[in-house]
């Protein structure tokens, strides 16, 4: 790993604390609005009156100011992996606010987690491809997660519950993952002046991305238990994400032969891993519902 590699780790590392600390807090902020006001418009002024809610988004954009500097330095396949370990920080947290101790089972997850992750980073030797790619390069795979998504939105229905959450997580983390990669494109814009910065279409869909996931997943935490939104949500953002760095933006792995399988087998158990400590760190008792 190389000095800049090193640093966008850890810059990487950082942002995942914060954006833990923001998720217990928002996620607090959506699940305490009652059933009648968490649909659109009406959950949006719920949560804007709350205090909570914005220390949460606070911490958020500060999250996001880090990992768009991880991502001004590492490659999409690198940062957006590590940021999975937003969970491993978030459960202590969650722990201590509901008075609760973390389980067995996910300190045996966390460890799975941190081991896959290190051991992908080492023998995937993930490497950077372009920071932008020409706008025919994102329409196939761009298409088709917009298809997707709305397919999501679309199937969720209106009735609150665990499908309806786990649809729009899945919107949500699409979203999202189309957010990580396009981050990349918009720091190497942002670098060469204001000008370029307003002028690329990336910047615009970037922000449209961003409004658009921020909205739906308010929605989501509170259209159903967590255990059904938070792992599509934290699953999904990396792979979409790390499916974009390969297939727009040019990224590898350095792998072949039997290393291929053992990076298979390295992500299926991060993904499994995510997802077990997602619906681990949702399932405890209730907490101060009061919103402020």
């Amino acid at each position: 790993m190389t000095a800049l590699d090193a640093c966008a780790a850890g810059l990487a590392l950082l942002a995942a604390l914060l954006f833990a600390v923001a998720s217990v807090v928002q996620r607090g902020a959506a699940a305490a609005v009652p059933d009648e006001a968490a649909r659109g418009s009406h959950l949006v002024g719920r949560l804007v009156r709350s205090r909570r809610w914005w220390a949460g988004a606070g911490a958020d954009t500060g999250a996001f100011g880090l990992q768009a500097g991880a991502l001004g330095i590492g490659s999409v396949l690198l940062v957006q992996p590590l940021l999975v370990t937003t969970l491993l920080f978030a459960l202590p947290l969650e722990a201590r606010y509901s008075g609760r101790t973390v389980t067995t089972a996910q300190r045996q997850w966390s460890v799975a987690l941190v081991g896959a992750l290190a051991l992908f980073v080492c023998v995937g030797q993930p490497t950077a491809g372009v920071d932008r790619a020409p706008f025919a390069q994102w329409v196939p795979a761009g298409s088709v997660l917009v298809l997707v998504a709305a397919a999501c939105v679309l199937g969720a229905g209106r009735r609150r519950g665990a499908r309806r959450a786990a649809l729009l997580a899945v919107a949500v983390g699409l979203a999202y993952g189309l957010v990580g990669a396009l981050t990349k494109s918009v720091v190497a814009l942002l670098a060469t002046g204001l000008v370029p910065l307003l002028r690329g279409w990336e910047t615009w869909v970037l922000l449209a991305a961003i409004g658009i996931g921020t909205l739906l997943q308010q929605i989501a935490f509170g259209a159903g238990p967590l255990s059904a939104s938070l792992p599509a949500v934290t699953v999904g953002e990396p792979l979409g994400a790390s499916l974009l760095g390969v297939v727009v933006l040019g990224e590898h792995i350095r792998a072949s032969g039997p290393t291929v399988v053992l990076i298979v087998l390295l992500v299926a158990v991060m993904a499994v891993a995510t997802a077990a400590l997602a619906r681990g760190s949702v399932r405890a008792p209730a907490v101060d519902s009061t919103v402020g």
